[in-house]
Parts: structure tokens; C-alpha cells; sequence
């Protein structure tokens, strides 16, 4: 992801458009001088150049966005849309993986349960949280914080924002595979609502890891994928520059996946990305989560499982009409 002087290189005029306004209003001010037609063409000019430009994103431009350094993570959502936030640590067997976290809030007064990869804000923070590449101790207390939320009849929020699972060697060593698939079947079966939002990467099966729910809502800027675009390239191509062509072909983003019947709903994002306006965002995540929770809490805990299930046969069914 190519960053030019705090933005994306595709935003090169909208930073260049940035500075003049900012060295025309300086100007003005210095020589106390009036240019407000002259900051107002050029903010209009702005604004047009902003649609032009975030209105017809390519999938790459996109998966850029899913991945800007500003967006907001896990942490954030929860301290924007919850409250009492209680973090609970260790998988009870072996660490505690800072890379995926959870623990217990409200929404409103609604008690939940909430899990979500975390990723880090600067070196020593990134490499603290793996970049957000959970270990299997990531996934167990994960299922384990879920675990507790079904015996208290608690709804459970996952936010997904990961590049994929931790690839180390010790990770492999201690199960990761096998973390990911126990989860993949306990989530499957959990009698207690699940909605899962992908606030930024989704990230093959890192991401699926706490990924299996009765909704999956997206961000419009977030993408979902089995293999990450650099991966894709450079198997089909053995060109990781191919990434771009990759993520074309992925369908990996929120409008392909929504078509596709992966994801149940779209949450907007502000022009740019959720990271020109965290709070802004966080009121629509808010919002599409307790719309989603009114419906599926009334639901019997025994039709749960079975509602989920079906849901997750019917992706990929396709019906051959006869012309």
C-alpha cells in the first residue's frame, strides 16, 4: 500500500487541492485580504474531485482503504458504540494472544458478548497484537468468551479485521488449523444470536475464525476474501505486482460479495474511508447492530443453529434455468 505524504497514492489531487486551500486561507490571512470566492471554487473543486474519485474505486483501491493505518480497529468500535466494557484474557491453556481480544459490554443497556481482531498503531503496538494475525490462543479464547455468552443467553458481535491467521511455525506447532475448525463447528451451533461485521480485512480463515454468524454485515470499504491479493498473484501469476488484477477477480468486495449472498447488508462508510470520520461510522455500526439484534433476540434459542446452518448451505447454490 503505497502512502503519499498521509494519504493514498490515488489521492494525490485531493491532498494537492488540500494544501492550496490551506496556503490560500493562510495567505489571506496573513495579508488580511479577502479570497473566500477563490477558497470557495477551490472547495467546490475539492468536493467534486472527492466523488469523482472515492465514486468509482477499483476492488485494489478499495482492499488500500480496508487497510489505511488510520482506520478504526476493534478497540475503537467498541469505545465508541459500548459501554462498561469488561476484557477477559487467556485461552486457559497456554497465552494470551493480543491479536484477537474480547470480553463483555452494552449496547444501550443490551448486554453483549464482543470479539475482534485488534491491530496496532504504531511498530511496538503491531508487533504486540501480530498485526492482527491471531494465534490458535486467539481462537480458543475467543470460542471461550463465546462459550460463557451462551450460558448467560448473551448475543455475541465479532469484528473481523485481519490479514489471515498468525503463519508462524509455533502456531502451526500448537493447532491452528485445528483452532480455526473447532470454531468454525462450535459457532455453527451456538444458541445465542451472532452478527459479524468485517470492519476492515477478512482475511481467508483468520477471518473465519470469528466469522461464522446469523448475519454478516460489511463495511463499504472492508474486503472479504479467501486469499489476500498479493497472495493470489503471486501463486496464478508468480507476480505479487499482479495484486491489483488479483483483487478484480477475488470478488472481493462489499458490493460482489453482497450480489453473491455472502454478506446480509452494506454499512456506508464516510466519502473516503470510516478513518475521515470514526464517529460517524461507528453511529452506522451502532445502528445496523441493534436493528439486527431487535430481530434475532426473539428468535428461540433452538432455531438458532438451524437458521445459521442454512445459511451457510445456501451460499454458492446456483439453479440452472433452462433458456
Amino acid at each position: 500500500m503505497a502512502i503519499v505524504s498521509g494519504g493514498l497514492d490515488f489521492e494525490k489531487p485531493i491532498l494537492e487541492l488540500d494544501k492550496k486551500i490551506a496556503d490560500l486561507k493562510a495567505f489571506a490571512e496573513k495579508e488580511k485580504i479577502d479570497l473566500s470566492q477563490e477558497t470557495k471554487k477551490l472547495e467546490e473543486k475539492l468536493q467534486k474531485t472527492k466523488e469523482e474519485i472515492f465514486g468509482n474505486l477499483t476492488p485494489w483501491q478499495m482492499v488500500q482503504i480496508a487497510r489505511h493505518p488510520k482506520r478504526p480497529y476493534t478497540l475503537d468500535y467498541i469505545n465508541l458504540i459500548m459501554t462498561g466494557f469488561v476484557e477477559l484474557h487467556g485461552d486457559r491453556v497456554f497465552w494470551d494472544d493480543m491479536a484477537l481480544l474480547g470480553g463483555f459490554a452494552r449496547i444501550d443497556g443490551q448486554p453483549v458478548a464482543v470479539i475482534g481482531h485488534q491491530k496496532g498503531r504504531d511498530t511496538k503496538e503491531n508487533l504486540l497484537r501480530s498485526f492482527g494475525c491471531a494465534h490458535p490462543e486467539g481462537y480458543r479464547k475467543a470460542l471461550r468468551i463465546m462459550k460463557t455468552a451462551e450460558k448467560f443467553n448473551l448475543p455475541i458481535i465479532s469484528f473481523v479485521d485481519t490479514p489471515g491467521a498468525y503463519p508462524g511455525i509455533g502456531a502451526e506447532e500448537r493447532g491452528q488449523a485445528s483452532a480455526i475448525a473447532y470454531n468454525l463447528r462450535e459457532m455453527s451451533c451456538l444458541k445465542v444470536p451472532i452478527i459479524v461485521i468485517v470492519i476492515g480485512e477478512g482475511g481467508s480463515g483468520g477471518a473465519l475464525g470469528i466469522g461464522i454468524g446469523d448475519r454478516v454485515l460489511m463495511l463499504t470499504n472492508a474486503y472479504y476474501s479467501v486469499i489476500s491479493p498479493e497472495g493470489c498473484a503471486a501463486i496464478l501469476w508468480k507476480d505479487r505486482t499482479k495484486a491489483p488484477e488479483a483483487a478484480s477477480a477475488l470478488k472481493l468486495t462489499s458490493p460482489d460479495l453482497l450480489k453473491l449472498g455472502i454478506i446480509d447488508e452494506i454499512i456506508p462508510e464516510p466519502l473516503g474511508g470510516a478513518h475521515r470520520d470514526p464517529e460517524w461510522t461507528a453511529a452506522q455500526v451502532k445502528m445496523a447492530l441493534k436493528r439486527h439484534l431487535l430481530e434475532l433476540i426473539p428468535i428461540p434459542r433452538e432455531e438458532l443453529p438451524k437458521k445459521r446452518i442454512e445459511r451457510l448451505k445456501s451460499i454458492g447454490t446456483f439453479k440452472n434455468v433452462s433458456t
